[in-house]
């Protein structure tokens, strides 16, 4: 018999295995509502950071993020023209019309969460709407892509065509950010393979049943380039235009894609 080189495959987890991550993710679900029903104007985002750890904490889980490479928050809070990994801190005050991207991750059992969305701050003005609503559809255009059989790059491509589908319904344009993306996620928040939010079809490893990754597109009103501020964390546009960020941790199941990440109500 032939012993043909192993297909690569995004690594899959079983039935029982993508419930307990599902248990990890609704933690975070609930942190991300209760920081979007905190997030009022006067309110500093280290004060939103509280909340995202007290729910994550009381629900018998740990925030992922809290130390990991020395990060001080338990979410990341990203405003206007930050894209993403912005530090939670007393003197950053949430004000009307601000755009907000909050990231957030938890582990429970030794499973790991991880989800983001944008909102505004009271009202905002509709292109900032609008760029948050863009990034959605381009996360969901990636989720709808996990489906056994797809490659890697056909997540990519999705997103891309999210983007896109979404630009041409806003009659504008949108920034695709340059070199971040999702990855594999299980016992580990960042595992192999890194997913790209933009790119050509049909290569790298195969989705199977139970594969799981982390889709988190990110898009701008302008560029696609960003700089890291001198904290060595926080992420922003060069031009100054705002960013949103959408993440889920979602799993190819036989039924279609499983979101992971659920949030309530």
């Amino acid at each position: 018999m032939g012993f043909g080189r192993k297909r690569k495959v995004v690594p899959f987890r079983s039935s029982g295995e993508l419930d307990a991550m599902a248990a990890a993710g609704a933690v975070v679900g609930a942190a991300l509502v209760a920081v979007r029903d905190a997030a009022k104007p006067g309110v500093s985002t280290l004060e939103l950071d509280r909340v995202a750890e007290a729910v994550i904490r009381d629900a018998g889980a740990v925030p992922s993020f809290l130390g990991y490479h020395g990060f001080t928050g338990s979410i990341c809070s990203s405003v206007n023209d930050r894209v993403v990994h912005g530090i939670p801190s007393a003197t950053d005050i949430l004000v009307v019309g601000d755009l907000i991207s909050i990231d957030c991750g938890a582990i429970l059992e030794g499973w790991h969460g991880d989800s983001a969305w944008t909102f505004g701050v009271g009202d905002i003005i509709e292109a900032d709407a609008l760029l948050s609503e863009a990034t959605r559809l381009s996360m969901e255009a990636g989720i709808a892509a996990m489906i056994a059989g797809n490659r890697l790059t056909d997540v990519s491509h999705a997103i891309e065509n999210g983007t896109h589908a979404a630009e041409k319904a806003h009659g504008r344009k949108y920034g695709i950010v340059d070199g971040y993306g999702g990855h594999g996620i299980g016992r580990e928040m960042h595992m192999e393979p890194f997913l790209a939010n933009e790119g050509a079809p049909g290569k790298g490893p195969e989705l199977v049943v139970g594969s799981t990754l982390a889709i988190e597109p990110m898009l701008t009103l302008g560029t696609y380039e960003t700089e890291v501020l001198d904290d060595d964390w926080t992420v922003v546009t060069t031009d100054g235009s705002r960013s949103a960020h959408w993440e889920h941790t979602v799993a190819v199941t036989e039924d279609g894609p499983r979101i992971l990440t659920l949030r309530p109500r």
